[in-house]
């Protein structure tokens, strides 16, 4: 498979997902702010001591065993259970994290247009984005975070703007936006129109967002279906797969989009709205399994070598599929290996570990944490394939997403360590890097949003197409 992202000038602040996950942005102003502010080594953060980093480098190393133990198959087909193990009422640090969340969509929600910054300050967005930023507006409404006029004036802005953006050649919309004005640029080119191509990945995580909206809301299922209605979706699929479009050297390529992971995650999305997305679903013939730490985890036997594209292992797909369909694009019991392996180098290492993608606070800015990439175990790669394992960190997303949807000791110890050491007055920090002893300062839409929808799975007690009402 040929790439799906053609890479920005260096100096540009976006590394976008190649393969067809997910986009990810910032500017250069904040690429620049980051890099003159990086934090310094706190004393007081009440992290567990790890072993040290050359024996835990040595300890991750000779945890992989390949082949690992599959799933077996009346696994794969047991009914995931639609009661959070937390479900109820938020406690007061809950909700007091909720709040602290919503603080970043105070600062970087565009009143006039309803979109939101994908980093703190920048005006940046993708899709993916901005669908975090609708789970985190429904969020705030239902956590009693904001008030019922304010949410019906800013989903209403978002969903008008939503269904006039220019799109990339009158088809879909552009993989990003400037949006203060709404017009389609390139990663980090903030004011220069230029259309590059259109994201399944993305839009596939919209799509769920626009059902639940239009499912829970009925005064918004106009228009959530007339958005829908006016973006040309069959190009979406092919043969019951996801393609996305690049433009490389002014030319559009068409290319099959995802990996085991995001790929069915996104296309659960996809089918909610009828499109015809059976391959990209099938969550069984392109796994193999590796083992880490004695657990079997699935990986898509489609990597960089045999098809142009990074087969990241990571938490995040796992936990949005867990938290907002009950396991309907993913067997649970892949979630429960994903999560089994982190925990498990937690007890050989004292390593608190829940890894997956995001933005950094300095260069290369946006990586890769995985548990698995590319035949390596516990890799933290560019999209370019570049390593960076002293940049791994512990994600504040994923460590509160996993407490909410399992609710273990283990996840417990995830959940307080990103209470204690990743608040801001901003929102919440990005996570916690295991080298350098710090946190990672980057402020992000998609972090704080999957923080809010996870406290609100907890809150309704079960996922969230199913808490709307979503037909499937």
């Amino acid at each position: 498979m040929t790439e799906t992202f053609e890479p920005p000038p260096k100096k540009l602040s976006i590394l976008a997902t190649v393969g067809g996950v997910i986009t990810a942005i910032a500017a250069i102003a904040g690429l620049e702010y980051w890099s003159n502010h990086l934090s310094k080594p706190n004393p007081q953060v009440s992290n567990p001591s790890p072993a040290n980093q050359t024996s835990v480098a040595q300890l991750d190393a000779k945890s992989m065993v390949i082949p690992g133990q599959p799933v077996p198959a009346g696994e794969l087909t047991a009914k995931a259970p639609y009661i959070a193990p937390k479900a109820g009422e938020l406690t007061p640090q809950e909700l007091a994290m909720a709040r602290q969340a919503w603080e970043y969509f105070q600062r970087n929600w565009n009143e006039s247009t309803g979109l939101v910054n994908s980093v703190d300050g920048f005006a940046s967005v993708t899709l993916w984005d901005q669908a975090a930023a609708i789970a985190g507006l429904v969020s705030a409404r239902e956590l009693g975070i904001v008030p019922a006029a304010e949410f019906e004036s800013k989903m209403s802005q978002s969903l008008k703007t939503l269904a006039k953006l220019p799109l990339y050649k009158n088809e879909l919309p552009n993989k990003v936006y400037n949006p203060k004005t709404l017009i389609p640029v390139n990663y980090g080119q903030l004011d220069k129109r230029e259309e590059i191509g259109w994201s399944a990945i993305d839009l596939g995580r919209l799509a769920l967002w626009l059902k639940i909206v239009g499912s829970k809301y009925p005064q918004f299922k106009d228009e959530t279906a007339a958005i829908w209605k006016s973006w040309k979706v069959a190009r979406l699929t092919k043969n019951g797969q996801m393609y996305g479009t690049s433009v490389v050297n002014k030319k559009e390529q068409y290319n099959q989009e995802g990996r085991l992971g995001y790929e069915n995650y996104a296309a659960y999305g996809l089918k909610l709205w009828g499109l015809d997305v059976s391959k990209a679903l099938d969550f069984k013939s392109n796994a193999v399994f590796v083992n880490l730490y004695d657990q079997g985890v699935p990986v898509d036997k489609r990597d960089a070598k045999n098809s142009g594209a990074n087969n990241y292992v990571l938490s995040e797909p796992y936990i949005l599929d867990g938290i907002e369909t009950g396991f309907k694009g993913l067997p649970k019991a892949y979630a429960d290996r994903i999560l089994a392996a982190q925990e498990a180098r937690y007890k050989a290492t004292n390593q608190l570990t829940a890894v997956t993608e995001d933005n950094l606070d300095r260069e290369p800015y946006f990586v890769y944490n995985t548990l698995f990439v590319n035949g390596e175990p516990w890799a933290t790669i560019s999209d370019t394939g570049t390593k960076y394992n002293s940049l791994n960190f512990l994600s504040a997303k994923a460590a509160v997403g996993w407490d909410m949807l399992y609710g273990t000791d283990y996840t417990q110890k995830l959940f307080d360590f990103v209470q204690n050491n990743l608040k801001s007055d901003k929102g919440w920090y990005n996570g916690f890097y295991e080298v350098l002893k710090q946190p990672n300062k980057a402020l992000t839409a998609n972090n704080n949003g999957v923080i809010l929808e996870s406290l609100l799975y907890k809150k309704v007690g079960k996922p969230l197409t199913i808490w709307a009402g979503v037909e499937r």
